[in-house]
Parts: structure tokens; sequence; C-alpha cells
């Protein structure tokens, strides 16, 4: 059974659903820009029994703190030195890397700037971001909704995440009880803090990392939805020739980003950990 922790990082609280003996190697898996840590509920349950599986809220997201000084607390490198911060709290060198859309972004710079990640799976992002994918994400992130309801928020979540691909039942009422907080009104709205969005559209260019792409050395595997805007074709084939030179995974069924929740997507994900640390 998952265990819900609260790690004292510095200035901040840090929330984290355990999986599995801490004594065994670690695995992190990190969400991506407007979720939180159970998303991977599913995926973190198939590792348990083998590794002390990591799945933290970042701040300003989820039961984690939000942030004093948002221009320079919600940035990749703050995130990245949070998350080395986090190893050393559970005395771990290295771990494996799973990271979904932002979550796939901290691994890299992480990646790039320490030797703590073994193995690295990126999900659904590259080295850059398009204007076009930027625009949908600031357009539907930016003002919280309000629901009156968990199962509006359910609704609401279905329908704007729809290129998870398939998914039971199950994960969308989890990710629905997981992503909502009561206002002072007593209403629903998301779980995250709105200022992550502004810090993001006011600093695109932060999201180039082609530069910390072709620095990792880490074995590298990608994964991609065959209709993602965020990782398109063109930047995948790219990523093939640059930095760590990944084999990519397409889900022909997903976009931005495949939910990663099926049997099937723990079978791909155990056979791909089983190549990267061979």
């Amino acid at each position: 059974m998952p265990r819900s922790v609260f790690l004292p990082l510095g200035t901040h609280e840090l929330h984290v659903t355990e999986w599995g003996d801490v004594s065994n190697p670690a695995f992190v898996m990190w969400h991506g820009l407007a979720r939180n840590g159970r998303d991977f509920d599913e995926l973190a349950r198939a590792f348990a029994s083998e590794y002390f599986v990591i799945c933290p809220d970042t701040i300003g997201r989820g039961l984690s703190s939000w942030a004093v000084d948002p221009d320079r607390e919600y940035t990749l490198p703050n995130y990245a030195r949070l998350a080395g911060a986090m190893l050393d709290h559970y005395g771990k060198n290295d771990a494996i890397w799973l990271g979904t859309s932002m979550g796939g972004q901290i691994g890299m710079t992480l990646a790039a700037a320490t030797d703590r990640v073994s193995a690295l799976i990126i999900n659904d992002i590259g080295p850059m971001v398009p204007d076009a994918a930027l625009d949908r994400i600031v357009t539907y992130s930016s003002e919280l909704p309000v629901f009156s309801r968990v199962s509006e928020a359910e609704a609401w979540l279905r329908e704007v995440y729809t290129p998870f691909g398939p998914a039971d039942d199950p994960f969308w009422a989890r990710m629905a009880e997981a992503s909502v907080r009561r206002c002072a009104d007593g209403q629903l709205t998301l779980h995250y803090d709105p200022r992550i969005i502004d810090v993001l559209n006011a600093d695109r260019e932060s999201t180039d990392l082609w530069d910390i792409y072709d620095s990792l050395q880490v074995s590298t595997h990608v994964l991609r939805g065959r209709s993602s805007d965020l990782l398109t074709e063109d930047i995948a084939s790219e990523m093939l020739t640059r930095g760590p030179r990944p084999e990519i995974t397409v889900f022909d069924e997903a976009g931005h980003a495949p939910s990663l929740t099926r049997a099937s997507d723990a079978a791909l994900i155990s056979n791909i950990v089983s190549q990267l640390a061979g």
C-alpha cells in the first residue's frame, strides 16, 4: 500500500507518495506541469515489489507547499535541486527516473548536472516545446475552473486530458479526487498554484533545453503519443540523432501524454528499464 509523507526540504514541505521498501533501488516517477504524483498509482503499484517508488507532488501542486518567490522557485533548476534534496533525504545516491512532460524536463536537468539519474525515461516531452502547444497549455491552465461536485471535476478532467489515451474508470475517479481542493466558499477547484502558469508563460525560453539534452550521458528512452502537440514528430526525429540518441516508443492511441495506467504499459516500462540497465 502507498504511504503519504511530507518531507521538510529547506523552506518547502514536499509531499511524496511512497511505494515499496525504502531499502530497494529508487525509482522516481515525476508528473507533468499541473498534475501531481498520484497520476502514477497504477504504474507505481506494479513496480513496488522490486523498487522503492517515489512519486512527489512538485511544489505548487497537490499537497506540497507553494512558493513565496514564484519567479525563482517555479523553475526547472529549482525543481532539480529539490529532487536532489529528496534523494538525499532517502539516502539514495541515484535513481531510475520516469518523468511525464515537465517531469521529463526535470529529469533531463538533474541528469545533466549530476550523476544521480541512472536511467532516464522521458514521457512525451522534448528539449523544446512548440509555441502552439504552450498557448494551449496556458489557455486551459491559467484560470482555475470551479466545480460544485467532484463528478463535475471528473467530467472536466476526462475532456481536457483526453490525449492521455485509454484509461479505466477508476483512474479518472482517482484523478478527480486527487486533483481538487475546497475553496473558501465551499466550491471545488484544481489543486495547484496558478502562478506556475504565469511563470512559464513569462519565460518561454526556459523550455529550450537542447544544450542540456545534448550533454546527457545517461541511458535514455523516450515515450511519445502519436498525436502529441508537445513532442512532435519533427522534434522526436531530431532527438534520435542528438544527445543520448534514445530509442522512442510511440503510443498510437495517445497524444500528450500517455497515461501509463494499463498492465501493458507497466510491462513495457519494465522492459525499457531492463534494456536501459543492461
